[in-house]
């Protein structure tokens, strides 16, 4: 069983994930483990899914362990979702190239995920809010539920949930399976001291109290995952590894994750933030005020057809000096006439007084739309969906490989 041959860190959550996983990526390659990086989706090229030290798998690896896999289970009854297939791709190719850490995202929920087989030495689970409500339930509590089932027996488990209802379900289920919990705002906080459009300045208070870290990503919540991150250096410091303060500052000061709130352009100035939920658009929508003063946003959206569409427009619509609907080219995304038809039943002709509404039957018109309308003081702002995301990235000359691979 590959997956035993590392160390694992296992990470759940509807929102953050992928941010609290490279940051605490980075901060153990700072220490000089190996460290292996497993996350989806992921935006332009499949090899982003799977990384060791930060560095993209191969497309020649790609295909060897994809036949490695389909060699394995020749001949069994077993039917792999192509989740299931990639996950156990990626345990082979950490076993096979000694990683010493894998940190584990899970691709959906937590107790049935795939990754779930790992016995980890941490568990996180970032947040909880709404999504995929077709798998895992419809309400918060069910959903906590499903996230939850990543707790292990005496393994302790941080979250940086700030709803209680969640965070005592939480603590009783940990309590239920002796773990120990490690609450944001109660056993280790962050104070946000500076942000600007491209980096966070914050202190730490936890074990030990750190200041002054810079880490180079934007948004008030990427302060919480940067914390999540350090809380779980703390706790593997108390398992005796040797993690150094200087790996916790220059781990986050070295982060690169693409997609949050990502400049892929300075004129005209063209920012990709793959928010696709609710709470992620809503935690976008607050930050924009702060970063974004007296820029007139131009917000590219297109969206899965299977999301809360209301609930992804209502944050954002307002901020929004004008606004270009797009659908990616993928079979489950949503007609930008669908998305202007949900537009005008919420809001009929009440937004903003002045939003002009236009829709574009792809991302490259949507795109073309925006820079001719984005004057000296405009922002392009492409979001909604990764699917989005990542089509307007690669338009905008960022090379994809082995892209189409999707979900």
């Amino acid at each position: 069983e590959p997956q035993k041959s590392f160390q694992s860190i296992h990470i759940a959550g509807t929102n953050g994930k992928g941010s609290t996983a490279t940051a605490l990526s980075s901060i153990l390659k700072e220490c000089g483990f190996n460290v292996g990086l497993f996350t989806s989706p992921h935006l332009i090229s499949f090899t982003e899914r799977i990384r060791i030290n930060n560095i993209q798998i191969s497309e020649q690896s790609v295909i060897a362990l994809a036949a490695k896999i389909r060699r394995l289970i020749e001949g069994n009854d077993l039917k792999p979702t192509f989740f299931e297939f990639v996950t156990a791709m990626t345990f082979h190719h950490f076993a096979a190239e000694n990683v010493d850490f894998g940190i584990i995202e899970t691709g959906m929920g937590g107790r049935f995920d795939s990754t779930n087989v790992i016995e980890p030495d941490i568990s996180i689970i970032t947040n909880i809010g709404i999504d995929h409500c077709e798998f895992l339930g419809n309400s918060i509590s069910d959903i906590a539920f499903e996230k939850a089932g990543i707790i292990k027996p005496h393994v302790p488990v941080i979250t940086a949930s700030k709803n209680p209802d969640v965070i005592k379900q939480l603590s009783d289920i940990a309590t239920e399976r002796n773990s120990e919990i490690h609450i944001y705002d109660k056993d280790f906080r962050g104070s946000l001291l500076s942000m600007d459009d491209r980096h966070l300045e914050f202190n730490y208070t936890g074990h030990r109290n750190y200041s002054n870290l810079v880490l180079p990503l934007s948004g008030r919540y990427q302060l919480f995952n940067a914390c999540t991150a350090i809380r779980a250096s703390e706790l593997l410091r108390q398992k005796d590894l040797s993690i150094p303060d200087r790996a916790i500052s220059e781990g986050l000061s070295k982060v690169k994750l693409e997609g949050r709130f990502e400049y892929v352009s300075e004129d005209p100035p063209i920012i990709l933030d793959c928010a696709h939920n609710p709470e992620a658009i809503s935690s976008l929508s607050a930050s924009l005020g702060d970063l974004l003063t007296g820029k007139k946003i131009i917000l590219v959206l297109g969206v899965m057809n299977d999301k809360d569409i209301g609930g992804i427009i209502g944050p954002i619509i307002h901020i929004a000096d004008s606004i270009i609907l797009t659908k990616a080219s993928y079979e489950r995304a949503a007609s930008p006439q669908r998305l202007a038809e949900t537009i005008n039943s919420l809001y009929g002709s009440g937004i903003k007084g002045t939003a002009d509404i236009s829709s574009t039957e792809n991302v490259t018109e949507a795109i073309n739309l925006a820079k001719s309308r984005c004057g000296k003081d405009g922002v392009i702002l492409i979001t909604g969906s990764f699917y989005t995301t990542g089509e307007a990235k690669e338009l905008l000359g960022h090379a994809g490989v082995l892209s189409r691979l999707r979900e």
